[in-house]
């Protein structure tokens, strides 16, 4: 059984992986069958990446590399970095984050409420419940405002922890999922 290797562009989305993660796949244990390696920023991401998958010797390894889309386009970035991936490479899935972190943060309004409660009160969190969380291009300034950290990786764990992957309205948080369920499932079989 292979693990799978989360490769992030930041702190924040290693935070939110490490509480979703055994939501997602109860069975998978950290280390033993995943592990998340952050980056600093998109830059060191996207040097470091292609090296990483090259060299890694673990039999049956898979690699799922997570980037901001950062309002361009995401299809174009994404083939982007599936070019940079060595021609050799084992299992590699590139999930593209729409917008950003946040918009996944944001997707589960529950999540977003329970851990800071204060957030029902401002006036545009009704409309966030009923917005598509990937077609905003302030979701940070968003969370920002809704919670009482300006710490990223501090509210980014505060929300995922309460976050249920099945009720998060971010399209491409549920396409993610998908991808790590069905690695999961090729790594059991």
């Amino acid at each position: 059984m292979g693990r799978i290797i989360f490769m992030t562009e930041e702190k924040s989305m290693k935070a939110t992986l490490c509480k979703i993660l055994p939501k997602l796949a109860p069975d998978f244990r950290e280390f033993e069958h995943w592990l998340v390696i952050e980056h600093k920023g998109k830059s060191d991401l996207e040097k470091s990446f292609p090296r990483k998958v090259k060299q890694w010797q673990e039999p049956g390894v898979r690699f799922i590399i997570l980037r901001d889309n950062d309002g361009g386009d995401c299809r174009v970035l994404k083939r982007r970095l599936l070019d940079l991936l060595p021609a050799d490479a084992p299992d590699c899935l590139v999930r593209i984050v729409c917008q950003e972190l946040e918009s996944w943060l944001i997707g589960d309004a529950m999540a977003l409420a329970t851990a800071y409660p204060a957030a029902t009160r401002h006036g545009s969190f009704r409309r966030l419940t009923q917005t598509e969380p990937d077609t905003l291009n302030n979701a940070s300034e968003l969370a920002g405002q809704f919670t009482e950290t300006g710490a990223k990786t501090i509210r980014a764990s505060e929300i995922a922890t309460h976050m249920e992957p099945s009720r998060n309205r971010s399209t491409s948080f549920q396409v993610f999922c998908r991808g790590v369920e069905d690695f999961r499932q090729r790594a059991i079989a």
